[in-house]
């Protein structure tokens, strides 16, 4: 029997309710670092209502996106986002993003759980072939929870992004699904 597809060990995915989900964004959007980690354009502040109006246009516009909410299991409570860009149904690939805003639940294995439990809904509910992402070569916590799922550096655009008056570059990262299987199989299924 499948297991629960949304369900990990510390955190669940849920529904993106834009009321709520705006108002954890502005206030995400006001850590610099959460910022620095998330986006190469420099921060920007936005209200409540410019996020909400921005997030229920990208859930009725981007039909291909399927957005989550990340949960704790323990409390429910929202602690961050991921959505899985499908930009080839052809070729079966997409593309994948995560931010966890809440700082506490930062190196925990909560973004790993996440990652799981996205890579397992893209390859046995929506039967892609690969996931990508880019990520900060500065964000070396983020490169090792990638990598502890699965993920393969494929490559690097060098010197990409300024930070702190510093040149880095931005890695892009992949898996296929005989590897994401290989690694997880036996947690596809139950008992």
């Amino acid at each position: 029997m499948m297991k629960d597809l949304f369900t990990g060990t510390l955190v669940r995915l849920a529904a993106v309710d834009p009321d709520e989900t705006s108002k954890s964004t502005v206030q995400w959007g006001r850590d610099s670092e959460y910022r620095r980690l998330m986006d190469s354009d420099p921060p920007r502040l936005f209200s409540v209502k410019a996020s909400r109006e921005w997030m229920k246009k990208q859930l009725e516009e981007e039909p291909d996106t399927y957005w989550f909410a990340i949960r704790t299991l323990e409390d429910d409570r929202l602690l961050g986002e991921i959505d899985l860009a499908v930009t080839s149904w052809g070729s079966r690939d997409a593309f994948v993003g995560i931010g966890i805003g809440e700082r506490e639940f930062w190196g925990k294995g909560y973004g790993t759980d996440a990652m799981n439990l996205t890579l397992r809904y893209a390859f046995t509910e929506l039967n892609l072939r690969r996931v990508s992402l880019d990520v900060f070569e500065f964000n070396e916590r983020a490169v090792r929870s990638y990598e502890k799922v699965g993920f393969h550096m494929e490559g690097r655009q060098r010197q990409a992004i300024i930070r702190e008056g510093r040149r880095w570059d931005m890695l892009f990262m992949g898996i296929l699904r005989e590897e994401w299987i290989k690694i997880h199989g036996n947690d596809i299924y139950d008992g």
